[in-house]
């Protein structure tokens, strides 16, 4: 009798175990996953900064889809992905905007939205995401290659810079802001497309050659083959890499603000959780680590970084909001109109 009821015991011991298990495994949830279309590059610092303490906090595992602005915005576009969140510059965010493709945002999901510049909070319509990012499109030049002090926009008009600038091509993301230059140097007070054709036809003397991507142009700076161009600041520092002596400037007529944005693909299962994931994108303490890495200059205005962690960054709100916003819904509506007329009266 004892050895039953001691085998009884024992089983009541193993059954309040398993019990205990299996209690433990039903409030350990299988993490959501969470699928977010970016870049990809700097992989190493959003994984360890942005997404690893997102994914524990929310019991969430991120998985990327990468590869450029068209190639991803093309694959929403076709449902050959699965995105919740999507990365994308202002001009490709627009063309999903205009198809459709993304949910509109509840700014009150996304608390964050309050402390960042007042530009970055909705920047193609008060529905859609804000940017996480702002950078400067301005000029870069080498005071050791030209006795030109460049200062503005229409110092690219120089004879002194004769055969020695290079200008981004219509088709890059600077394209539309460069012909914006051209209207504004031509004394324009709103875009007049006409004013800006005539005054690149008068740049040409100037222009070795467009370029179509940063690598191009900073090759060309290295190697000597131009003393100026306009770039993103955000690309200045791999110029002055191999050319210390090299100087960006903020024109006089004003920088270009460069945009990326963040927004929800419609039909998500997640929508909230997407909100959060921005909210933590727009927070302090991402904002802070990515701008101190120099990965992105904040948008967030309770940053206070020292001279030497802003350096290289676009960061102010002196400098932010004095930038140029193009409109992009305008530029949209307008490009492929532009890239003809570039083609035949600018493409030598």
């Amino acid at each position: 009798m004892k050895k039953v009821m001691l085998s009884l015991g024992l089983v009541g011991f193993l059954l309040g175990l398993t019990a205990c298990g299996g209690s433990n495994s039903a409030s350990e949830e299988a993490p959501t996953e969470l699928v977010v279309s970016t870049w990809g590059f700097a992989e190493d610092f959003f994984r360890s900064e942005v997404y690893a303490p997102f994914e524990e906090e929310h019991n969430v595992k991120i998985v990327l889809d990468t590869g450029n602005n068209a190639e991803r915005l093309s694959r929403i576009e076709q449902g050959s992905s699965k995105v919740d969140v999507i990365y994308l510059s202002d001009y490709y965010a627009q063309q999903g905007i205009e198809a459709g493709l993304f949910e509109t945002i509840d700014h009150s999901n996304i608390p964050n939205i309050d402390e960042i510049y007042e530009m970055a909070k909705a920047p193609l319509g008060a529905e859609y995401g804000p940017a996480y990012t702002v950078a400067q499109f301005g000029i870069a030049y080498n005071p050791a290659a030209t006795d030109l002090e460049i200062s503005s926009w229409a110092d690219l008009w120089n004879s002194e810079l004769a055969r020695n600038i290079t200008i981004p091509g219509i088709t890059t993301t600077s394209g539309p802001m460069f012909l914006d230059v051209a209207s504004r140097v031509a004394g324009e007070p709103t875009f007049n497309e006409d004013a800006a054709f005539e005054k690149l036809v008068e740049l040409n003397p100037n222009v070795v050659t467009e370029y179509g991507g940063t690598s191009e142009f900073v090759n060309m700076f290295v190697q000597g083959e131009i003393a100026a161009g306009p770039i993103m600041e955000m690309f200045f520092s791999q110029v002055q890499d191999s050319v210390e002596e090299a100087k960006f400037v903020s024109p006089e007529e004003g920088g270009y603000a460069v945009i990326n944005t963040v927004n929800i693909v419609k039909g998500t299962e997640n929508k909230e959780l997407a909100e959060k994931f921005i909210n933590w994108h727009l927070s302090k303490e991402v904002q802070e680590a990515a701008a101190i890495s120099k990965i992105d200059s904040p948008v967030n205005t309770t940053l206070d970084l020292t001279e030497e962690e802003a350096a290289g960054l676009t960061y102010g709100a002196d400098v932010v909001e004095s930038l140029i916003l193009l409109d992009m819904e305008f530029v949209n509506e307008n490009n492929d109109t532009w890239i003809d007329r570039w083609n035949r009266e600018l493409t030598k």
